[in-house]
């Protein structure tokens, strides 16, 4: 069975993210089968939108820690110079790649969106939310600032962002969309029909147009230094990574969280 499912429906791709006994839970191989279903629809000149969706009752639970950690071992690499270059390009590489695609993208988000969930739906241009949804970072239980794609100030503002990591705990779809994060929040049983009508809406529109459109605002987030940001707030949750290996003596992203307000493990348990 693949993890991500891939279909086009009047010139829109749908994308959905299809582990849903691990509430899609991104392992591996989730990761490179989503990047090579954004990289088909980017190619496909038939597709003008692309909507970002799950099966099952969640969006996403975030990383699969159980399983992430095999790819990290290189040879004569130590764990710490080869989990960082997998996480670069894992992580950190593909959101901003699929950030990147010159076409528009939606996100249509229900159920759990914890953490590395972020990373899959804040490169999208737009995200729809289901009424059902609930947005969490609580990384900072294993001494980590934050998920890898750091946009948590561009998508929330610095104090809800403040909030979100300091606290780790989970905000509802109406307080994203209070906050700007999501665009509109809609019944769950609406979620997929709206997005695709979003879509279909779109779709209508001129496809060069579209694309400098994206780019025209693209670009001006990254004059403001979001690229910057983002490099560098990586940069520090790999800080992070290498303190939480020294004290606590786990393989990294295996450990468990140096604390927990809450009793959960938050992004990772599958």
């Amino acid at each position: 069975m693949s993890t991500v499912d891939y279909t086009v429906n009047d010139a829109v791709a749908i994308i959905s993210l299809n582990r849903p006994e691990k509430h899609n839970a991104q392992d591996e191989s989730m990761l490179q089968d989503l990047d090579a279903r954004w990289r088909e629809a980017a190619a496909d000149d038939a597709v003008k939108v692309i909507v970002l969706r799950a099966n099952g009752d969640n969006f996403s639970a975030g990383h699969d820690l159980k399983s992430e950690a095999s790819g990290y071992r290189r040879p004569g690499k130590s764990i710490l110079e080869s989990a960082y270059a997998w996480e670069a390009e894992h992580y950190l590489g593909y959101s901003r790649r699929w950030r990147d695609i010159p076409k528009p993208s939606i996100a249509a988000v229900k159920g759990a969106c914890i953490a590395g969930a972020l990373n899959v739906i804040w490169p999208c241009d737009l995200i729809v939310a289901a009424d059902n949804t609930y947005f969490s970072d609580p990384v900072a239980q294993f001494g980590i600032s934050g998920v890898e794609y750091h946009a948590h100030t561009w998508e929330l503002g610095h104090r809800r962002a403040k909030e979100m990591l300091f606290t780790g705990r989970s905000f509802s779809a109406d307080e994203a969309l209070q906050a700007g994060m999501v665009n509109r929040v809609v019944p769950l049983s609406e979620l997929d029909s709206q997005a695709m009508d979003l879509a279909r809406e779109i779709s209508a529109m001129d496809s060069w147009a579209l694309a400098q459109s994206k780019r025209a605002v693209n670009q001006a987030l990254d004059i403001m230094g979001q690229q910057t940001a983002l490099q560098s707030a990586f940069d520090m949750h790999w800080l992070g990574h290498a303190n939480a290996l020294l004290t606590t003596g786990y393989p990294l992203l295996t450990a468990q969280p140096l604390k927990s307000s809450n009793g959960t493990k938050g992004d990772h348990d599958n």
